[in-house]
């Protein structure tokens, strides 16, 4: 599934409860300022992430070259996750998320330089992928705990809602402006990201949180780990997740888009723009449905009906030859995923203390965003040992016959109904 370390903090609250005016939103200091960050960091590496595919295929003509390129951003975050959710629970969470937009400001510029100059090579490539997935392992875990602490209860839903279609929107936007910009330049792309994750960086400083003080407890391995404990002694949040988590390494189409776009739908990096946003594009359209008619019963089978469609769209996607039913199906599949994350993000988001939030979310992002990359590369493996659409179909079947069993191997998660009954557990 696209993206999933981005969105993991997406649709937390669908609620039942009467939509509040929108500005009432922004009278609570900070949200308008939460939202310009996430917006511009996202954005930023939705345009990187064209870039960093583009420019590797370019340079190896490899299937497998795209693998480890998902490799070298899960490695770390495999590593750091748990880490950074301890220190996300113990430190200023504001200041670790800039610190690491700014590592991320400066690793884009010197790739663009590197493009500039021509130097950059595909080890240089891969060794700032994996300076990236270290930020991001830090990053992730501080801004999945912003927005709670941003707005009333009573606002929660709306103000999910408004980030989540922000997200999509620069979701959908980054990939066509990289696609363009490549064009003239990978440089031009990277200086682009330099600026957006810059800007992200300093906007997060000037937030105002309101949080409860949280005290500072020594770093163990039971404190470590306090998430994974967590997450462990309730079944349906782990069905959630580890369902979200082999559908992600699975159904890994998207680190196949440069190969797609270049030899089987001949689009060229236009092209691979265009692919790139239409998951996006699937998911802004049923994020802003959900903010309007918010999934209020059944949640657990609509979660379950989500994923294998999402199995469904990803071996229509392999199969196809034509560049508008590849469109199509990334953004079913996009779609698709929302519901999954709406299902999830209640489940990890409300059910958990904010004591305990940042460990909690770092497991979830271990479990979803991680996968993202591994998924990339086994879909990169699997591409050069079999052939990219045999990959991609096999990963397709694969997710739907995941689902089925996930259906008997957590029935609460299946019988799970109303998502606006879910509390914090004590």
């Amino acid at each position: 599934m696209p993206d999933h370390s981005d969105r993991a903090d997406e649709s937390r609250a669908p609620s039942a409860a009467p939509m509040q005016p929108p500005a009432r939103l922004f009278s609570h200091r900070g949200f308008a300022v939460f939202l310009t960050a996430r917006t511009l960091s996202s954005f930023s590496s939705q345009v990187q992430a064209v870039a960093v595919g583009w420019q590797i295929y370019m340079l190896t003509h490899s299937a497998s070259a795209l693998g480890w390129v998902g490799l070298a951003q899960f490695l770390p975050m495999f590593c750091f996750t748990l880490l950074a959710g301890h220190v996300a629970d113990h430190f200023d969470r504001r200041f670790i998320t800039a610190t690491c937009q700014m590592l991320e400001a400066c690793g884009a510029f010197i790739m663009a330089i590197g493009s500039f100059g021509g130097w950059l090579t595909p080890g240089m490539i891969y060794g700032m992928v994996a300076l990236f997935g270290t930020a991001r392992a830090f990053e992730m875990p501080s801004q999945q705990t912003f927005l709670p602490a941003l707005v009333p209860p009573a606002l929660f839903a709306r103000a999910a809602a408004l980030s989540s279609s922000l997200f999509q929107v620069a979701s959908i936007m980054g990939p066509s402006v990289g696609g363009l910009l490549y064009g003239v330049g990978a440089g031009i792309c990277y200086s682009v990201c330099v600026v957006g994750f810059g800007l992200a960086s300093v906007a997060t400083l000037g937030m105002r949180l309101e949080a409860p003080t949280r005290v500072r407890r020594p770093m163990t391995l039971e404190t470590v780990l306090g998430g994974l404990h967590f997450i462990r002694a309730h079944p349906e949040m782990m069905g959630a997740i580890s369902l979200d988590l082999f559908a992600v390494l699975l159904g890994g189409a998207t680190a196949m888009l440069p190969l797609y776009a270049d030899s089987i739908l001949h689009a060229g990096p236009t092209g691979l723009g265009i692919l790139r946003m239409a998951p996006a594009l699937g998911a802004l359209l049923v994020a802003l449905i959900f903010a309007r008619w918010p999934l209020k019963r059944r949640a657990g089978e609509a979660m379950f009906a989500a994923v294998a469609v999402f199995g469904v769209a990803t071996i229509v996607f392999g199969l196809s030859r034509s560049l508008v039913v590849s469109v199509v199906a990334l953004a079913v599949l996009g779609g698709a995923d929302v519901i999954s994350v709406v299902v999830r993000g209640a489940l990890v988001q409300l059910r958990t203390p904010d004591e305990m939030r940042g460990r909690v979310s770092a497991v979830n992002m271990l479990f979803i965003g991680s996968s993202n990359q591994l998924g990339e590369f086994e879909s990169g493996m699997l591409a050069s040992l079999i052939g990219p659409v045999e990959a991609v179909v096999l990963g397709g079947v694969g997710t739907i016959a995941v689902t089925l069993l996930w259906m008997r191997l957590f029935p609460g998660l299946r019988r799970l109904d109303r998502l606006d009954d879910i509390h914090p557990a004590g």
